[in-house]
């Protein structure tokens, strides 16, 4: 597939991104694009494609006590199993191509999934680094994209990471009760936040630290996330039942005294 607004990397953009272990991308999608993925996006939220175990609330149940069962933290994993022309469209092929640039002509596609933070929901994203989430493998190349679909701001959720963080030992994790997610100390002091317009991108590294606040805004905060990989890491990782989720019943989370 030709993408025809492509984007291109230069040398001082990938020397950024293996200094700090992020990289700010404007323009990944046009406006067009952009309003496209939106209305897609909408059909899994409002439930018009069947998620089934795909879908879950990233902040964990709200008790018997709450005046709302909406979720605080929509997350979708696998949209493109669910569509799978998703894997042929702009912004996957683009975040493959992208990675190569990064990383070298063998990553590819590992999973992908949606984020959305829906307005005046009270739920932050922990501080976390995603390899704590991964299995060992020999080859650490991986990469996260993470493409608004709204404008991301501070104050609706867009992300912040700590630069650097990467090159340091990987901080102790450990798994909230509650919400079941991975979790570790760190400080909005040490960090930045990276605010984007729609269409823009985000890519960091798998030890990258990072958060986002919680949406106070009357407006949802629509991200899609992409993830690569090297190929052969891909097939060592699935054969070592590694999905992402994609199987129901079926997960793998690294112990937390190993991180």
């Amino acid at each position: 597939m030709i993408i025809q607004n492509s984007v291109q990397l230069d040398s001082a953009d990938i020397e950024e991104f293996h200094r700090e272990g992020f990289l700010r991308i404007p323009g990944l999608l046009d406006s067009g694009q952009v309003q496209r993925y939106r209305a897609l996006y909408d059909r899994f939220l409002e439930g018009v494609i069947s998620t089934g175990h795909l879908r879950a609330d990233l902040a964990g149940p709200q008790g018997d006590d709450s005046a709302t069962d909406s979720e605080r933290i929509t997350q979708i994993m696998w949209p493109s199993a669910l569509v799978p022309p998703l894997l042929d469209g702009p912004l996957h092929q683009q975040a493959i191509a992208l990675s190569r640039q990064l990383f070298g002509g063998d990553m590819d596609f590992d999973f992908d999934m949606l984020i959305n933070k829906p307005p005046r929901q009270s739920a932050p994203t922990p501080w976390h680094q995603d390899a704590a989430y991964w299995v060992d493998l020999p080859d650490c190349r991986a990469v996260s994209f993470w493409v608004a679909l709204d404008e991301a701001t501070v104050d609706n959720g867009c992300m912040w990471f700590v630069p650097g963080s990467h090159f340091e030992p990987m901080r102790k994790h450990h798994q909230n009760e509650e919400t079941r997610a991975l979790e570790c100390e760190a400080t909005e002091g040490e960090a930045e936040p990276v605010p984007l317009k729609p269409g823009d991108a985000t890519v960091h590294l798998g030890k990258t630290l990072h958060y986002s606040r919680a949406n106070s805004t009357e407006f949802d905060r629509r991200a899609v996330i992409v993830n690569c990989r090297p190929e052969l890491m891909i097939k060592m990782e699935r054969a070592q039942g590694m999905d992402h989720g994609l199987t129901e019943n079926v997960s793998f989370v690294r112990s937390a005294s190993a991180n």
